[in-house]
């Protein structure tokens, strides 16, 4: 097995325990609009796919304008609801000063708005635990696409077979398999079955406290 030289992060449900702030504002999001809403199914479908992504999909006919509106509007559900309840995944800060402090490369991969990015690195300081965050207000595709992972390696100057990928949704796995990169799963929002058809799945765990660093970068 590769050794491994750099590990990359998503940001949603990943270091942060946002999902359920997320669904929380994706549901208050389709009530004001009178729209039905399979919440377990939208997320599976939609979990680190860019706002932009989602609802051009939900929205063919609406305009750029109109879309980005429509996002406003839902990050700003969220944000309300993060700053009074957003915490850390339990064991996140410990493992990436540890990780750092074994020479391993850092980087945060999110498909997080600015202003959400903002909010989580204010509250918490995550932007200061690693070398680079990469979004798609980098002008880059969100997950399953890889870009996002191979831009942070690009940046990190560490080659994809070399880096380790760590995701809470299935899309995230997926945008590291295209990437050339393994994966550890953790199930702080879906259960370890939503990971099993992943090759590149090394580990799967309920948070970081649950994860060998050591075997893990080995």
């Amino acid at each position: 097995m590769t050794t491994a030289q750099a590990l990359l992060f998503d940001l949603d449900g990943t270091l942060i325990d946002s999902m359920p702030h997320h669904h929380e504002a994706w549901v208050g999001w389709h009530g004001r609009r009178g729209l039905e809403i399979d919440a377990d199914g939208f997320f599976i479908s939609t979990a680190g796919r860019s706002n932009a992504e989602i609802l051009a999909d939900m929205f063919p006919q609406a305009s750029a304008a109109e879309l980005d509106a429509m996002a406003h509007e839902k990050e700003a559900l969220y944000r309300e609801i993060a700053a009074r309840e957003l915490a850390l995944i339990r064991g996140a800060h410990d493992f990436l000063e540890r990780a750092r402090a074994a020479g391993l490369r850092l980087a945060v991969c999110t498909a997080s708005t600015p202003e959400n990015m903002a909010l989580a690195f204010a509250r918490f300081g995550i932007d200061g635990w690693v070398e680079t965050v990469v979004s798609p207000a980098d002008g880059l595709r969100g997950k399953p696409h890889p870009d996002i992972f191979l831009e942070a390696a690009r940046r990190l100057g560490i080659a994809p077979e070399h880096c380790i990928v760590f995701e809470d949704a299935p899309l995230g796995v997926e945008g590291a398999r295209r990437a050339g990169m393994r994966a550890v799963a953790l199930t702080t929002t879906l259960p370890a079955a939503a990971f099993e058809n992943y090759d590149n799945v090394i580990a799967i765990a309920a948070d970081f406290d649950g994860l060998d660093l050591a075997a893990i970068a080995a």
